[in-house]
């Protein structure tokens, strides 16, 4: 088969490291090139990744969305019908798009992958401004396609609850977790960032629903305590929508001096971050999936978490949870890890015994399986058309054949 995937998520081919869609986009597709050698795969980015050389293999081939860089001017025009009328001519037998939805006008076979619904559920978090997307662009768009694949259970769940699909449509493939050591040192890592030898970790955008605000909070409870005291609490990843709550929540409890706010880092720093942290604490009240939790885990860092939406399902007994909601709780935890060595390393164990369970291969191979499943239904299509075809043109043949006879 021929099969294209929507690729412009993925900004920086050469790391991997741009967040959310991005990085599944670019893990998912390196593996299926690499364990697919009998489909065809039509990788489309646009004007603003140029370099490819890793994607150029035998069994894929690179193409540009045409008038790329005048998005902005021809939004709709662009995104829908320049775009659908693009991929109309590679002749695909399948469409792969990544991130939610497919172009509106487009008529082909095509799949998507769903990683998040929070903003049907909490529309408060997100800004406003979306309404094509989210009232006609997503529904339209899982309604039209053979096959949805969600990133976890809950995420299935939403999509059937919330847009009245057929359970049968929807397969759970859980995302990967790419495996490799930290090679950036702590001494390294104190020197760029200005950071301690104990720390709490935080990673991921910062935006409301991460509830940065609850974790600082208790954050400031914690560190009265003398036994406490030395761990600094640093937060990396880009900044989101309403984040300025969060540092208005640093000046007003006077933590500036003990909240390192480090930004977007390095696929590089970002692994030793996690690898070097006491503990990585992420008390999101939603996540589709909540590959940060998973990456923790594998390298090792000993993990608080919600207990709400994906969470449970990706952690499983590899991590203490806490109810978001509740501030009281992520102080109670902050303290029960930070206060025993013991637990520190149970976590540790076992966190990196569960994302043993998670790979990139794993998501790649049975993602080839919803490709081949939906090949099969196209093709069985195809022959029942055609018997039908046949059928009828039989029928004529005869009806005709009984009124010649007849005069």
């Amino acid at each position: 088969m021929r099969i294209g995937i929507d690729c412009r998520t993925i900004l920086n081919p050469g790391k991997g490291e741009q967040a959310g869609v991005g990085h599944y986009t670019y893990y998912l597709v390196r593996k299926l090139l690499k364990y697919d050698k009998v489909n065809q795969y039509v990788l489309f980015f646009d004007y603003r990744v140029t370099n490819t050389k890793e994607f150029k293999q035998k069994n894929a081939e690179i193409k540009y969305f045409p008038f790329s860089e005048y998005k902005k001017f021809l939004p709709f025009s662009y995104s829908h019908m320049l775009i659908s009328a693009f991929l109309s001519r590679n002749k695909l037998d399948i469409y792969h798009s990544p991130a939610n939805v497919i172009p509106y006008t487009f008529k082909g076979n095509s799949i998507i992958t769903v990683h998040d619904l929070a903003i049907y559920k909490h529309p408060e978090w997100f800004p406003r401004g979306q309404q094509f997307s989210t009232k006609i662009l997503v529904p339209k768009s899982l309604k039209k396609v053979r096959k949805i694949i969600a990133v976890s259970e809950t995420t299935k769940k939403d999509i059937i609850k919330l847009f009245k699909i057929s359970a049968k449509k929807v397969k759970v493939i859980y995302e990967g977790v790419f495996r490799e050591k930290a090679k950036v040192s702590l001494q390294t890592l104190k020197r760029k960032h200005r950071i301690t030898d104990d720390y709490i970790l935080f990673l991921g955008t910062i935006e409301p629903r991460k509830n940065l605000v609850g974790l600082i909070q208790a954050y400031a409870e914690v560190i009265k305590s003398k036994k406490f005291a030395r761990y600094q609490l640093v937060m990396a990843g880009a900044k989101g929508w309403k984040e300025k709550e969060v540092f208005k929540t640093i000046r007003k409890l006077k933590l500036e001096d003990r909240v390192r706010y480090l930004g977007y880092v390095s696929h590089e720093d970002k692994l030793s971050l996690i690898a070097n942290c006491t503990v990585f604490v992420f008390p999101s009240y939603y996540e589709g999936f909540g590959l940060p939790i998973l990456e923790a885990m594998e390298m090792g860092a000993p993990v608080i978490t919600s207990n709400l939406s994906s969470i449970p399902e990706i952690t499983d007994h590899a991590a203490v949870h806490i109810n978001p909601y509740k501030e009281k709780e992520i102080l109670q935890a902050l303290k029960k890890v930070l206060g025993s060595a013991v637990l520190r390393r149970k976590l540790r164990q076992a966190g990196m015994k569960k994302a043993k369970e998670f790979s990139w291969q794993k998501t790649a191979k049975q993602t080839m399986a919803v490709y081949r499943e939906v090949g099969r239904e196209i093709t069985a299509e195809a022959k029942a058309k055609e018997a039908a075809k046949k059928k009828k043109k039989n029928k004529k043949s005869t009806k005709g054949g009984s009124a010649s006879g007849g005069k």
